[in-house]
């Protein structure tokens, strides 16, 4: 294959830094030729009024950004991209982790806009084949430092915006002891601030009756794991639709439980396990909001947009 029919991607989120290596399919679609996610959590300290990348954190980064690098050479790839989110695009000095990872690495950080993010990740949603029945549907990412929303009216973007809720930043905020089980009031605090932010936002839940909900980002593909693993399944083996019902007993069982026992959890990885319980009451503050009974879980979020953007048609 000819490296520029091949592109490498790498999304510096907040939490995770994963890659894709990917190349057109016979119908023009993106196919992935590799695929993988390393937990950096550059985000910690990203609560703070003034948010500012940790000098571990910058490490981690770099590290794995290094790694996915060396992991997508022998494929050769035409065009590399590396993107930065939320907890580069805020914190005070995400200039300084740039410049070493250009100076390490060669490559340039594209820093994406919370809109920017929004578009890119619905551009790689619509092309998730177990999503092409839907017509008009709502779509969710979480990551560590931020909400992307948007609305798909007849398979057109119709809305979308990016929100300052990512599970980190609202960890910090609103649990007091990540160690400890999350109480009520922690999880007040979470609901209240998801409730307020989507209400102040703008953001329209005003589909048609019947408008189904997707959810792409690592909550939903650790809560989908831990599902699966308790059904004896691989996740990939286990259904994508996922009740709320089902997620609310999730929640409500890892809040209950310290950060050790939820580090136990089988599906859990144990670097999430400090902010799940606030990831997973965001997804159900948004099922509030929004009347969802169910959430599509997708794979296909910013990378594949990334891929789909920068390779040839």
């Amino acid at each position: 294959m000819h490296p520029d029919r091949i592109v490498s991607v790498i999304d510096i989120g907040s939490n995770s830094i994963k890659s894709l290596v990917a190349t057109r399919d016979g119908a023009g679609g993106v196919a992935a030729l590799q695929s993988h996610a390393l937990d950096a959590r550059i985000s910690a300290g990203i609560g703070g009024s003034r948010p500012q990348l940790s000098e571990a954190g910058m490490a981690r980064g770099l590290a794995a950004i290094e790694e996915l690098l060396r992991d997508a050479a022998p494929f050769k790839p035409g065009r590399t991209v590396l993107v930065a989110t939320s907890a580069v695009r805020d914190a005070a000095n995400g200039a300084e982790f740039r410049r070493r990872v250009q100076a390490r690495t060669g490559h340039e950080i594209r820093i994406l806009t919370g809109d920017a993010e929004a578009r890119l990740i619905g551009r790689g949603l619509i092309s998730d084949a177990e999503l092409i029945g839907l017509s008009d549907f709502y779509v969710f990412d979480l990551g560590g430092g931020s909400l992307e929303c948007l609305a798909f009216r007849a398979r057109a973007l119709e809305q979308s915006l990016s929100l300052r809720l990512g599970c980190v930043r609202l960890t910090e905020q609103c649990v007091d002891d990540p160690s400890a089980p999350l109480g009520a009031a922690g999880l007040i605090r979470i609901e209240e601030a998801c409730r307020g932010a989507l209400a102040s936002s703008g953001f329209r839940f005003d589909l048609p009756a019947g408008a189904e909900a997707v959810f792409a980002g690592g909550t939903m593909t650790t809560a989908r794991a831990i599902l699966a693993a308790r059904d004896g399944r691989a996740m990939a083996d286990f259904p994508s639709r996922i009740a709320v019902g089902a997620l609310r007993a999730l929640r409500d069982e890892v809040a209950a439980l310290s950060l050790e026992q939820r580090r136990q959890v089988p599906g859990l990885p144990p670097a999430r396990a400090d902010v799940f319980p606030a990831a997973l009451t965001t997804v159900l503050a948004i099922a509030d909001c929004g009347g969802f009974a169910a959430f599509h879980h997708s794979l296909r979020n910013l990378r594949y947009g990334l891929a789909d953007e920068a390779l040839p048609r």
